[in-house]
């Protein structure tokens, strides 16, 4: 049996998600948490194996109750179900322990299966949410290129290398990952080394890390 929390400020809603749940004989609904404080406390208490995480919640939001229930019961699965697909929430929730990240609009069936998926320890995100995910990253991505660009005076293939080395590539998986050969791949590196005025990767990747 998978014992489930549902958390969400409008009750009547989290009643319903409980009514869709319980139609499956392998779940059950262990408590019914209105803000984000109340499932921290709902957690210590029931000790679920998966929350349903509403994320605009008064006293405390869901990335914050998610972050300090990882932080005293990491095997606790946590997927947040909300109405919101805004990048940032979603990236703050997976970067505080989340299982997951679902759209309100989802059918019972597949909230059913994802609550099923999460308790065996996948990772829940649609199609939708993680094009979200990767569009943001690619941004962040950018932003880092142009800000080492203007920074250092860096070429783009430079930047791009800049931000490898602070990520902790190697030279040779440097070369591989931008299909380049060993000496080229050096050159690069002995060029960026140049105009940071360092003379070692880690002073290299310290300085990179400040800059980004």
């Amino acid at each position: 049996m998978i014992n489930v929390l549902l958390v969400d400020d409008q009750q009547i809603l989290a009643e319903g998600i409980k009514s869709v749940l319980q139609t499956s004989d392998e779940i059950r609904v262990v408590g019914i948490a209105l803000d984000g404080a109340e499932a921290v406390d709902m957690c210590k208490k029931f000790s679920p194996d998966v929350v349903l995480m509403d994320i605009r919640m008064p006293n405390m939001n869901g990335v914050v109750a998610t972050k300090r229930i990882k932080e005293f019961d990491e095997r606790i699965r946590i997927i947040i179900l909300t109405t919101f697909d805004d990048s940032d929430y979603i990236l703050s929730a997976i970067n505080n322990g989340a299982s997951g990240y679902l759209l309100k609009d989802i059918s019972a069936q597949a909230l059913i299966d994802a609550v099923k998926n999460a308790y065996d320890g996948d990772t829940i995100l649609p199609s939708k949410i993680a094009k979200k995910i990767t569009d943001a990253a690619i941004m962040v991505s950018a932003d880092k290129n142009l800000k080492l660009k203007k920074t250092f005076n860096l070429s783009d293939r430079e930047a791009e290398i800049a931000i490898m080395i602070a990520d902790g590539f190697t030279n040779r998986q440097i070369a591989a990952a931008l299909k380049l050969s060993d000496g080229t791949s050096r050159n690069y590196i002995s060029s960026i080394y140049l105009k940071l005025g360092v003379d070692n990767r880690i002073s290299a990747a310290e300085k990179i890390k400040k800059n980004v």
